[in-house]
């Protein structure tokens, strides 16, 4: 009696045709997506395995390999679940696991066969990387095509053969600036435009036939170019005099990029692209692992991928939305107040299909606000990003207006008027009677108490904050504020809308400066500090950047506007009387009240931190020195790093204790997204508890040690409260 043999499981079906080609079907029965875990490495290594027996047995028995996928994205690409998890100890593991994986593909390049990737759905970092291997690449002319290698992203690089071979397709220049620091992702017909892609279909029904038939056509093209003899490099090697004289330029074009920001990830990448630029393709295959694995054993890696990916992709799959509430989709909006906050909503949702009522005291102004839809769309138009048609038919969609009535039949509105209570109350109370009886009531406000503002409507249920950040268009951010009255179907709707206009949203609850403004607001204020004690202006800026920000915290003061900030910081200070709360003023603010009465209040005025002409920013005001007299020590250049970290850091500490933030995912994202915290560090939540202390301490512990000697150094505003160091002691962590 005979047995069956036992069923084996693969993340790789071999399929061999009548034409003797052999299809590589991608699809791990275990996970939605295919990475590249121990099962896919395993079965990619029996699939080629298979291969190169049939090809020594008869070398007429495979006439080509098209590597196809079964799911819904062609390859997800690394295991990042299994990346997180090693440490410095697993270096060696790690190693040898990404020699694994291109130790296969590098036997699929070499096959005396012709290799295409029939590529039906996204195929990033890995799983392009699987399709650099091949000779020839075809994908669906769909949107849910993107290809690239956005590995810097996540604090790695492309260590399945990217950094090797795309320096080897492209050259070191254009590999470098184009594709791999940038991680830039592509859709198909850009891709195509790159050379990233060789060849567009139509339908999924069309890919695995054209990949057949390219093979049959081309049954002599077994070798890329990198492999093939005479083969040289585009713009040289390191070696040739061309690009020798300008090699040296790519660190300092590297710092300039960062603006001097410490960005392993991208001096490692740079490092094992010139090395592996002037050796053999195994040995510059070897150095891209090397690399890679002292990525992945250390700490930057795991905060960028906890935010990135782990943080970013529990946020979009809804996990702070209410469950159980249908979905819903917003048609008829009616945005009111037409400044540029109200004319970025009033775009957004024409981009996203809505009719939009854009509505102002006036109908000069209500057309202000459209004309600013214009002027995006005419800058899309001139660079062939959007044709005529469609943008006709966007701002077809949006009716500017002084008339309330016009509002009739709008099931959501978002308000966006000045930061006045009193006018805010005035605004809805002229189209209620006109909007629908279930419309979502949003008001678009950065500081106001969203629970003092709902006493200005008569639907408390229905109304929600919806804090969008400057410029609209460009910032992917949504802060979305539940007052005590909000109701959950309520904050599912604006759930929705703020995914319906494609930006994420994070889900605060109510106080004063909710999560993001009352955050930002102390890195701005230690900045101020540091000023006020008379750090050099220029250094207060270069630490700004260093640490990662996006740009220098005198610059952003400028630009928030401080007439502003004096108005929050009385408004904060009023509440708190009012309250019987105690209230500590900052050292930053008398800079700000100086920097008032010296009529240097922002760039809005032409005159703040910075000189301005025409809008233009120039150099810092020379008065500076004056003002804010230049101390004879200087405080540590870390140490002005951390005090704005730390600032941040601490306050979101506090937001998470008062039940402000309740998802480390949410403050991560708004903290990167919202109000630019460096991106390295994972978001203000996970640069806590991904601290690394200098004696290699990592986590709560170490930031709270950091933390007291900043407070003993500087003031008990950066002392952790009672609740932090008991977290900290238990070795708990903020709620996912």
């Amino acid at each position: 009696m005979s047995t069956a043999a036992p069923e084996t499981t693969t993340s790789v079906r071999y399929d061999k045709d009548a034409d003797n080609i052999v299809t590589l079907t991608l699809d791990d029965p275990n996970q939605s997506a295919n990475t590249m875990n121990q099962l896919y490495i395993d079965s990619m290594k029996a699939a080629v395995d298979q291969l190169e027996d049939e090809l020594a047995a008869d070398p007429d028995s495979v006439a080509g390999v098209v590597i196809a996928s079964a799911k819904k994205t062609f390859f997800a690409g690394g295991d990042l679940k299994g990346m997180v998890q090693a440490g410095p100890d697993d270096a060696a593991s790690v190693f040898a696991m990404s020699e694994n994986v291109k130790a296969a593909l590098r036997r699929l390049e070499l096959l005396p066969k012709p290799v295409v990737a029939a590529i039906n759905g996204a195929a990033l970092g890995g799983g392009f990387e699987i399709c650099l291997a091949a000779q020839y690449r075809i994908a669906v002319d769909d949107p849910k095509v993107t290809v690239g290698l956005p590995e810097s992203s996540l604090g790695l690089l492309p260590g399945g053969g990217g950094v090797t071979r795309m320096v080897r397709k492209f050259g070191l220049q254009a590999g470098l600036m184009d594709f791999l620091l940038t991680g830039a992702q592509f859709k198909a017909g850009a891709a195509k435009g790159k050379g990233l892609i060789d060849e567009l279909v139509a339908t999924q029904d069309e890919l695995v036939p054209a990949a057949k038939a390219w093979i049959k056509a081309n049954p002599e093209a077994t070798q890329n170019p990198w492999d093939a003899p005479g083969y040289k490099m585009p713009g040289g090697n390191p070696k040739s005099p061309a690009l020798a004289s300008f090699l040296p330029a790519f660190p300092a074009l590297l710092r300039k990029q960062t603006k001097g920001a410490v960005y392993p990830a991208a001096r490692a990448i740079l490092s094992a692209a010139v090395e592996g630029a002037s050796r053999d393709f195994d040995t510059a295959s070897r150095i891209e692992s090397r690399y890679l694995t002292n990525l992945i054993v250390n700490q930057g890696s795991k905060n960028m991928i906890q935010a990135f990916f782990f943080d970013l992709q529990a946020i979009n799959a809804g996990t702070e939305r209410p469950q159980g509430i249908e979905p819903y989709r917003a048609v008829k909006v009616g945005v009111l107040g037409a400044g540029m906050m109200g004319a970025g909503i009033a775009y957004s949702c024409a981009r996203a299909g809505m009719e939009v009522v854009l509505k102002d005291v006036s109908q000069e102004n209500a057309d202000k606000g459209k004309a600013y839809s214009e002027k995006l769309n005419a800058k899309g138009v001139s660079r062939g990003k959007l044709t005529e048609e469609k943008s006709a038919e966007m701002l077809g969609r949006i009716t500017p207006t002084a008339d309330p009535a016009d509002l009739t039949g709008c099931d959501l509105v978002i308000e966006a008027v000045f930061e006045d209570p009193a006018l805010k109350a005035k605004v809805f109370a002229e189209i209620m009677p006109f909007v629908n009886d279930d419309a979502l009531l949003c008001s678009n406000t950065s500081t106001l108490p969203i629970t003092e503002l709902a006493e200005g409507v008569d639907r408390p249920a229905d109304f929600i904050g919806l804090h969008f950040f400057s410029p609209v268009d460009k910032m992917p951010l949504v802060e979305i504020i539940k007052g005590k009255e909000t109701s959950e179907k309520a904050l599912a709707m604006a759930f929705d809308v703020v995914q319906q206009i494609k930006k994420t949203p994070i889900v605060v609850n109510d106080s004063r400066g909710f999560y993001t403004s009352r955050v930002i607001g102390t890195q701005v204020m230690e900045g101020l500090a540091m000023l006020a004690e008379g750090c050099y202006p220029m250094s207060i800026e270069r630490a700004t950047t260093q640490a990662g920000y996006p740009v220098g915290v005198l610059q952003l003061t400028d630009e928030l506007n401080m007439e502003l900030m004096a108005k929050i910081e009385k408004a904060s200070k009023d509440a708190a009387e009012r309250d019987g709360t105690p209230y500590t003023t900052h050292p930053g603010v008398p800079v700000i009240a100086r920097m008032i009465e010296l009529g240097r209040s922002s760039r809005l005025v032409g005159k703040g931190f910075f000189e301005y002409a025409e809008g233009k920013r120039g150099s810092l005001w020379a008065g500076l020195k004056d003002e804010f007299p230049i101390a004879e020590t200087q405080i540590p250049f870390e140490d002005m790093k951390d005090r704005m970290l730390f600032a941040e850091a601490l306050e979101t500490a506090k937001c998470f204790e008062e039940g402000v933030v309740t998802s480390a995912a949410a403050a991560n994202i708004g903290s990167i997204m919202g109000i630019g915290f460096p991106p390295m560090t994972g978001g203000a939540a996970q640069f806590m508890t991904g601290y690394e202390g200098t004696d290699g301490e990592i986590g709560l512990s170490a930031f709270v040690k950091r933390a007291d000697e900043l407070a003993e150094a500087y003031g008990e505003r950066f002392a952790p409260t009672a609740w932090l160091r008991d977290l900290a002691a238990s070795g708990g962590s903020f709620p996912s």
